[in-house]
């Protein structure tokens, strides 16, 4: 089945690449618009999750739960669960496309390295895998520069000798703008569930950071290329939460979670 996947996503690349110019790079940008279009209908009920655990942090009942059991954690959790059945919330719900995103990320990576073939073994693997009715192998071997990277290859731009991870930085930025933009600030920041998105939050840019460092750029370009759709596409729904990246007093970071 991952096999398959993969081999899918590399005919995928390459169809775009024989037919917008023979550019990998655009053919990475171009498949990436794609699939956030294809994951659209996840992000919505993305959308939808975060709204609901809202509603759901704001809630008296909830609240009234926090004070009653503050001392006792197990009965908390308990309550706490037979509220979200009541409420008809699914916890993870928000986080969803994070973790679809995942293994799509892993597939891709396999598929820009497959499809850029850089070895003679690799080629060989790369002819088994395309489709022929589509007569794609008369496009093989594939010109992986794109600006001034090697899409096979981990990115580095060479100022003055010293090598420095452009599309990393950018990686880990895009990341966390997109999480911050897309995530309303919580009710109660105590809350177990905030707890938890806000060490996502933290952790997630430098893990996709650290992905983007070490492995081939044509990665990276598409994960910045998905952040900035995915805050576009936010935005357009009227969803961005631009006051966050304003600094605010802690009477108005109140008063914004109370509206």
């Amino acid at each position: 089945m991952w096999e398959w996947i993969v081999n899918l996503f590399t005919n995928i690349l390459l169809i775009i690449y024989k037919y917008l110019g023979g550019n990998f790079g655009v053919a990475i940008i171009v498949f990436t618009v794609l699939s956030r279009v294809v994951l659209y209908p996840l992000m919505r009920n993305q959308i939808k999750g975060t709204q609901a655990m809202q509603e759901f942090q704001n809630s008296k009942e909830w609240q009234e739960i926090q004070k009653k059991y503050k001392d006792d954690k197990e009965k908390l959790a308990q309550e706490q669960m037979r509220l979200y059945r009541e409420m008809g919330i699914n916890p993870f719900a928000s986080c969803l496309p994070t973790f679809i995103q995942l293994p799509i990320l892993f597939a891709l990576y396999q598929s820009v390295v497959r499809a850029l073939a850089a070895s003679p073994a690799q080629l060989l693997i790369l002819q088994h895998a395309v489709y022929p009715i589509l007569g794609l192998p008369d496009i093989i071997p594939i010109n992986s520069k794109f600006l001034w990277m090697n899409l096979a290859q981990p990115e580095r731009l060479y100022v003055f000798g010293v090598g420095i991870p452009v599309l990393a930085i950018l990686t880990a930025l895009t990341t966390y703008l997109q999480t911050k933009l897309t995530t309303p600030p919580p009710a109660n920041p105590n809350d177990q569930s905030a707890m938890m998105s806000k060490t996502m939050a933290l952790y997630m840019p430098f893990f996709m950071g650290w992905i983007t460092y070490t492995l081939a750029s044509g990665l990276a370009v598409y994960i910045i290329v998905s952040n900035l759709l995915g805050i576009a596409q936010y935005a357009m729904m009227g969803k961005v939460n631009w006051n966050v990246l304003l600094p605010q007093k802690a009477g108005q970071t109140s008063q914004a979670r109370k509206k």
